[in-house]
């Protein structure tokens, strides 16, 4: 079932975009259940791309709560290549302000209790994710928002956190000595799961808030956070398009074979049922 070689994942608001035709919505089941809701596959005069909201319309799925797993396997499977997510994030830095966008190139995991793999119950593997972003896409995104005008920080670490709950003064200190410049609540295991399942994926973060680290400013709040977001919408539908008429090229990085050599367990001791759901996303090898 091939529908589209790229995808982007975010809010249900951002894909309200000018010029683009939807062309069906897709109910999908995977071996590891539903994703967060239908995938709507758009035309961009041409270009054909999917479009998964990550917490279903409306927000309804909490961030410790979602079906990760289904949702990458679910855009694996109708053929994607390639991922661009959508996030907001609070600043740990005074030089990344509400409204700037960051392409971070690194994220530390401080997530808790969430479904992080499709190598488990009987077919152990292990890929690489030193790091953990596609370095091509990031050489096609950067570009394309300088073209656009829009201030994007890039070389910056994010964090990950678990959620719902903000972070505690505390935490945000703690993050801000380790260096690291943005922090949310989705992108771990979104980008290890995608990684597993060969696709090339990339996070561009919308700052919406400082945080609670920086004294000078209030305390962020969801109120905060959706203005902001809402605010910055038309300059990330803008970034939607663009960046659709330069993907889906051809794939010189190594995602596409990231879990070729990730399985350990020797054949023999593979679990058939869980090779049979590995069948779904990585076919050439189970």
């Amino acid at each position: 079932m091939k529908k589209a070689k790229i995808a982007f994942i975010g809010g249900s608001g951002l894909y309200d975009i000018e010029g683009a035709k939807l062309i069906e919505q897709l109910d999908i089941e995977t071996p590891w259940g539903k994703p967060a809701d239908r995938i709507d596959i758009v035309d961009f005069n041409g270009v054909i791309a999917a479009f998964l909201p990550r917490h279903g319309r409306g927000h309804v799925h909490a961030p410790h709560q979602l079906n990760f797993r289904a949702n990458i396997a679910a855009l694996k499977m109708i053929g994607v290549e390639e991922i661009i997510a959508f996030s907001a994030v609070g600043s740990l830095k005074e030089e990344i302000p509400p409204m700037d966008f960051v392409l971070p190139d690194q994220i530390i995991d401080r997530t808790k209790s969430r479904q992080a793999t499709y190598f488990e119950d009987g077919v152990v593997g292990h890929v690489g994710f030193a790091d953990p972003f596609c370095g091509r896409l990031h050489e096609i995104i950067l570009p394309v928002a300088k073209e656009l005008g829009l201030k994007m920080h890039s070389g910056e670490t994010l964090i990950c956190m678990e959620g719902p709950a903000f972070s505690t003064r505390a935490e945000s200190r703690l993050y801000r000595s380790w260096g690291a410049g943005v922090i949310n609540m989705s992108t771990i295991p979104e980008a290890k799961l995608a990684r597993e399942a060969e696709i090339c994926y990339a996070v561009i973060c919308m700052s919406t808030d400082y945080d609670c680290w920086h004294e000078s400013e209030e305390d962020v709040t969801v109120e905060m956070v959706v203005n902001n977001m809402n605010t910055n919408s038309a300059h990330a539908k803008q970034l939607v398009k663009a960046l659709a008429l330069k993907l889906g090229g051809e794939r010189t990085c190594a995602c596409g074979c990231a879990s070729k050599f990730a399985t350990i367990t020797a054949p023999e001791k593979r679990n058939p049922l869980q090779v049979k759901k590995l069948a779904a996303i990585l076919p050439d090898y189970f």
